[in-house]
C-alpha cells in the first residue's frame, strides 16, 4: 500500500459509522405519514414505524439480548420482518433471517450453527419448530408472533406474543453507537449439496449496499426502476438476502411500503391493484405464479416495474410479462454478495438499437453497479478479453461482499481465492461492460469437447408457444461425455414432443445460435419442475430424476 498524506482530525471531530440506524433514521425524516402496509388489513404510518422499532428494541433487550447476540426470526414477509430488520441490529444484535423452507435437519443445523439465542416464530411455523426443539443447543428463549390473535404457545421459555409486548414497551430507545465492522445479518445459503453455508454482513457493508441500490434503481433515467414516489412490495422472501435488500432502500427513502405475508396469488395481484403498487422484484417461478392468477386474467398492471433474479430472464418471459403491462429488468447478485451486483442499464448505444436489441440487454445480468469490479478469469485465475465472447469465471470485488462463511475455514478460503470473490457462474463480458451469465460452472454441458449453455437452450425452448416452463440438464454420453435433455411444463391444451423441441431449435441451428448437437434428443413433459426453497430450478433433483426417468423407461419421456 503506498504511503499518502493522512491528515490527524480534530482531537473532538466525529468518527461517524456506518451504522444501519443511519438508514433508519433517514427514513423517517421524509414522509412520516406515509404508509407500511401489511396484507391490506394493518397500516402504519412510518411515524408509528419508527415508535414500533424503539419498542422493539425495548422489548429484546428486557428479554434478555446482547450486543453480539443472534436473534432469529421465523415470519412470513410482514411489518414485523421490516422491524426485525432495524431494531435487531440497531441493538448490536445480529438478526438470523431464518429460511423456514429447509428441510427440518437443515433448518435445524442453521439454528445450531449460527447460534441463536432468542427465535421470534410465527405460530403457523410451530409444528416445524416442535419437530426440532429438543435437538437445539443454544436457544435460551423465544418470542410469539400471531396474526390469529394467539397470546400464548407451548415454547420454551416464552417471553410473550410480539404486538402484546410491544404495546407495553416504551417508545424511546437510544441506539448506539459502535463498530461500523459490527455483524448486523447473517443467514444460510440454499444450496442443493451439503449443509447450508452462513453468510454475513456488518453494518458498514449493508449501509453501502443500501446507498449503491438507490442509487442504481432511482438514479440512471435510462432505465430508472423506483423512487421516493413510488410504491413497493417485495415478492421475494424476507428471509432470503434481506428481500435482496431492497426493503432498507426503501424505508431510507420513505416510499410506501406493502408486505404480502404468506404468498397467494390472488391475493398479491388484489395488493397489486388495490395499493397501486409500482414496483417489485421477484424470481421467474414466482413472477409466473402471479401472471396466472385468476385476478391477473385480462388485467392491465400499468407499467409497473419488476426486477428479475435469482434465476436467468428469458425472452418468452420477458414478452410475456411486457404484454400485461409489466416492465422486468434482469438484475444479478447471489447469497454471498448481498446481493446486488449488476442490473439491465441501457445507455446511450443500446438505446439507438432496435427493440430487440433492448431486450436483449434487458434480460442479461447487465452492468456492474457502482463500487463493484468484475472480471472474467479462465481456470488458472488469468483475465480473459472483455469481447463478449471469451467465457470464465465471473470473479467479484466490492465493499459490501461477504467476507467469508461462518465457521468454515476451508470454503472461504476457495471462495476467496486469488483475492477476488469467485461465483461459480460462467459469464462474459462485453466491450461496454456488461455482464452475461451464460451458464454456472457446474451446469454447462460439456458436449463433444464443446461447452453448451443450458441457460440458452432454456431461453431458445422457452420461445414455442406452447412451453410454459423448461429445464435444461446435462447427463451423462459414452460417446459424446454429455448430451442435454429437456424437462419441459407445457402450455394447457399444448403437445410437446421431442420432435417438436427439435423443429423449433432448426432455426437457430441454421443461424449458427447453437450447433446441431445442442437439440436435446430426450425431453420429459412434466406438470412441474422442482425447485429450491428460494424458487430457482433444482438441477440436481432434475438430473437424478430424469436418470431415473431414462433407467426406466418413463412415460414422461419423449425421444426423437
Amino acid at each position: 500500500m503506498i504511503q499518502t498524506r493522512v491528515l490527524p482530525p480534530a482531537q473532538e471531530a466525529y468518527q461517524y459509522p456506518l451504522l444501519i440506524k443511519r438508514v433508519f433514521q433517514t427514513g423517517l425524516r421524509y414522509e412520516t405519514q406515509r404508509e407500511i402496509c401489511y396484507r391490506g388489513e394493518k397500516r402504519f404510518t412510518y411515524r408509528e414505524f419508527g415508535e414500533r422499532v424503539h419498542r422493539l428494541a425495548n422489548v429484546l433487550t428486557e428479554a434478555g439480548v446482547k450486543p453480539g447476540d443472534t436473534v432469529a426470526v421465523m415470519d412470513w414477509d410482514s411489518h414485523r420482518y421490516l422491524e426485525c430488520m432495524f431494531a435487531i441490529p440497531m441493538i448490536g444484535a445480529v438478526l438470523h433471517t431464518l429460511n423456514v423452507r429447509l428441510s427440518p435437519d437443515q433448518l435445524l443445523y442453521t439454528i445450531n450453527h449460527a447460534e441463536d439465542k432468542l427465535v421470534l416464530i410465527n405460530d403457523e411455523f410451530l409444528p416445524l419448530f416442535k419437530a426440532i426443539e429438543d435437538k437445539m443447543t443454544t436457544v435460551e428463549s423465544t418470542l410469539l408472533i400471531s396474526d390469529a390473535g394467539n397470546t400464548t404457545a407451548d415454547l420454551p421459555n416464552l417471553k410473550g406474543e410480539y404486538e402484546a409486548l410491544l404495546a407495553a414497551a416504551s417508545t424511546s430507545y437510544e441506539f448506539p453507537d459502535f463498530d461500523e465492522n459490527s455483524v448486523a445479518t447473517t443467514f444460510y445459503t440454499s444450496g442443493t449439496t451439503g449443509n447450508p453455508k452462513g453468510v454475513y454482513f456488518t453494518h458498514r457493508q449493508l449501509v453501502l449496499h443500501t446507498f449503491a441500490l438507490a442509487t442504481s434503481c432511482g438514479s440512471f433515467d435510462n432505465n430508472r426502476l423506483f423512487g421516493s414516489n413510488d410504491v413497493y412490495m417485495p415478492i421475494t422472501p424476507m428471509f432470503h438476502v434481506h428481500a435482496w435488500g431492497i426493503p432498507y432502500a426503501a424505508t431510507m427513502l420513505g416510499i410506501k411500503q406493502i408486505y404480502p405475508g404468506r404468498y397467494e396469488p390472488n391475493l398479491l395481484v388484489r395488493l397489486i391493484k388495490n395499493e397501486k403498487v409500482t414496483f417489485s422484484h421477484c424470481v421467474p417461478t414466482i413472477l409466473g405464479m402471479v401472471l396466472g392468477a385468476d385476478e391477473a386474467k385480462g388485467h392491465d398492471f400499468g407499467g409497473i416495474n419488476i426486477i428479475i433474479g435469482g434465476s436467468a430472464l428469458n425472452k418468452s418471459l420477458y414478452k410475456q410479462a411486457k404484454s400485461a403491462g409489466i416492465q422486468l429488468t434482469a438484475a444479478y447478485g447471489m447469497s454471498e454478495t448481498g446481493p446486488l451486483i449488476a442490473f439491465a442499464y441501457l445507455n446511450d448505444q443500446v438505446l439507438a438499437g432496435s427493440e430487440d436489441e433492448k431486450i436483449s440487454t434487458l434480460v442479461k445480468a447487465g452492468m456492474p453497479v457502482p463500487l463493484v469490479d468484475a472480471r472474467v478469469v479462465d481456470a488458472n485465475g488469468n483475465s480473459l478479453p472483455h469481447d463478449d465472447k471469451s467465457q470464465g469465471e465471473l470473479v467479484l470485488r466490492a465493499p459490501w461482499l461477504t467476507q467469508a462463511y461462518f465457521n468454515e475455514p476451508e470454503k472461504s478460503a476457495e471462495l476467496w481465492e486469488g483475492g477476488w470473490l469467485h461465483t461459480g457462474d460462467v459469464a462474459a463480458i462485453d466491450s461496454m461492460g456488461y455482464v452475461d451469465i451464460r451458464d454456472r460452472i457446474k451446469d454447462v454441458i460439456k458436449t463433444g469437447g464443446e461447452w453448451l449453455s443450458s441457460l440458452e437452450l432454456e431461453d431458445l425452448i422457452s420461445t414455442h408457444e406452447g412451453v410454459r416452463e423448461v429445464a435444461v440438464i446435462g447427463l451423462p454420453d459414452p460417446q459424446w461425455g454429455e448430451r442435454p435433455y429437456a424437462v419441459i411444463v407445457p402450455q394447457a391444451g399444448a403437445t410437446i414432443t421431442a420432435q417438436v423441441v427439435k423443429e423449433h431449435l432448426a432455426p437457430s441451428v441454421e443461424a449458427g445460435v447453437i450447433n446441431k448437437w445442442g437439440i436435446p434428443t430426450q425431453i420429459a413433459v412434466v406438470t412441474e419442475i422442482p425447485k429450491t426453497s428460494v424458487g430457482k430450478l433444482d438441477k440436481k433433483r432434475i438430473r437424478t430424476d430424469m436418470t431415473s426417468w431414462k433407467e426406466q423407461n418413463s412415460p414422461f419421456l419423449s425421444a426423437l
